[in-house]
């Protein structure tokens, strides 16, 4: 071979080693990127949520019916399954929204606390999802379809709802807002530690607000009326910010609750789908009981615009319309996750509207969803009053010429809630009422009946009964 052959040969293998190395690089970034992206974190068997509840209330003692007249009780809060996850010596993770403080624990003892630099807004639907969840994926780097923003670090835990780092567009730069959609941001240095700690599974602790355990003066005096009587089957009387119980019959008895159900189906939508998304009605959504003027086969509507009928007339045809985003099974599945993971230990849904008598709860798990709902979903509650929302475009619906079915949204001291009636259920209520104190402090008091003959009475009864002897008349 001549010297001009050799070196030309020799040229060539350079270049063909140049190229190798240049596409194994570009591979592997692509390769990288990819498993950033898609590939799951390692997967560890955990302890289930519902378990993990319903340890928290295992050495629970049954409210006594006159708790009234003896020590004062506290409904729980999100730190009794702290407590729990810290005596089973988990590893998890624990969100302080109010703190504004994410913790790291391995084996329940704390590993590193870091500051949460931005949350959702409950105000406008951001609100982060508060609960008992565990970690679904992990991506080094996610991508956010709704914001059009890469997430580095990112933990998704639930719904709509992540844990991660600074975001930042395809270009590169950063993303700058006040408030997140309802995600958890933190740095880039302590998402990455976070990221590096947890395992798919993972016990993940989010916690709105702890309980303020504010005493009540007529109570520590003693100067307590009896309690009036009402024709409810089970009721619960309680403080939405400290958990004191009032009053309680029954308030651990098992019952169907009627419409109440729509409460939970409009807290799982907003949670996880785009409100800003639409379905078209079909005629299999309108076989539900009961007609709704403006809903009809062929129109579309955002999830958004359903909550009106939904929550005001209280229309099945919405709540089945709703239960389309996501399928009618899926949703009740998430409706049953829901409940768990707020307390409700002992709730059972069988469908998105409340029809079907199998939509089990007690007015004390019905008492976690409208404290839930107050802290992290008021929206669903100023719906209830038929005022309206942010609603992201148009409502398509006669709302003024609603029937709203709770007949308390004329009293000025009403912050929402909810009314429902089956022949198996009676009449049942949901209800939250803010009133001042002797002290002039506003309190937040959630009036719960299950079973009953006549729900504006029995509430007008215990109304009275609350202003006499707790707050001022």
């Amino acid at each position: 071979m001549s010297e001009n052959n050799q070196k030309e040969s020799q040229k060539r293998k350079k270049e063909l080693i140049l190229k190798f190395l240049i596409y194994s690089t570009i591979f592997a970034g692509v390769g990288f990127f990819i498993y950033a992206l898609f590939f799951p974190k390692t997967i560890i068997i955990e302890l289930e949520p519902a378990s993990i509840v319903d340890e928290s209330f295992k050495n629970e003692e049954p409210i006594d019916s006159s708790i009234q007249t003896k020590e004062p009780y506290y409904l729980k809060d999100f730190t009794q399954i702290r407590n729990s996850l810290l005596l089973a010596q988990a590893d998890f993770l624990e969100v302080h929204l109010s703190e504004m403080e994410l913790r790291v624990y391995q084996d329940g003892v704390l590993e590193k606390a870091m500051p949460i630099l931005l949350k959702g807004d409950p105000q406008g639907w951001g609100g982060t999802a508060a609960g008992l969840y565990k970690i679904k994926s992990g991506h080094i780097v996610g991508f956010s379809i709704a914001s059009d923003v890469y997430m580095p670090y990112s933990l998704s835990f639930y719904g709509k709802y992540y844990i991660h780092g600074i975001p930042y567009y395809p270009g590169g730069e950063k993303l700058v807002s006040d408030v997140s959609g309802g995600c958890l941001r933190l740095s880039d240095e302590d998402a990455e530690f976070v990221y590096n700690a947890t395992e798919i599974g993972m016990p993940i602790l989010v916690i709105d607000r702890e309980n303020d355990k504010y005493q009540y003066p007529s109570f520590t005096d003693g100067e307590i009326d009896g309690f009036p009587q009402v024709s409810a089957q089970s009721y619960l009387v309680a403080d939405l910010d400290s958990g004191f119980v009032f009053a309680e019959e029954n308030s651990q008895a098992p019952l169907p609750i009627a419409s109440l159900t729509k409460l939970m189906t409009a807290l799982v939508l907003a949670e996880n789908v785009d409100l800003r998304k639409s379905i078209s009605v079909t005629e299999k959504m309108l076989e539900a009981y009961g007609d709704t003027e403006g809903l009809e086969v062929g129109k579309s509507f955002r999830v958004v615009e359903l909550f009106y009928p939904l929550l005001i007339e209280s229309s099945n045809d919405a709540a089945e319309a709703l239960s389309g985003f996501l399928g009618r099974q899926r949703t009740i599945e998430l409706m049953n996750e829901k409940a768990k993971s707020i307390l409700m230990q002992n709730t059972n849904f069988s469908g998105p509207s409340g029809f079907d008598p199998e939509n089990i709860s007690n007015t004390q798990d019905l008492f976690y969803l409208l404290r839930y709902i107050f802290n992290n979903r008021p929206p669903i509650l100023e719906l209830t009053k038929g005022k309206e929302v942010r609603s992201f475009g148009e409502v398509r619906f006669d709302i003024e010429n609603f029937w709203n079915k709770n007949e308390f949204i004329n009293d000025p001291t009403f912050i929402g809630g909810k009314t429902g009636y089956i022949k198996s259920s009676k009449y049942t209520a949901a209800f939250i009422f803010n009133l001042s104190n002797k002290d002039g402090e506003d309190r937040n008091v959630a009036i719960i009946l299950l079973g009953s003959e006549d729900e504006e009475t029995d509430t007008q009864r215990i109304y009275i009964w609350l202003q006499k002897n707790y707050f001022k008349i």
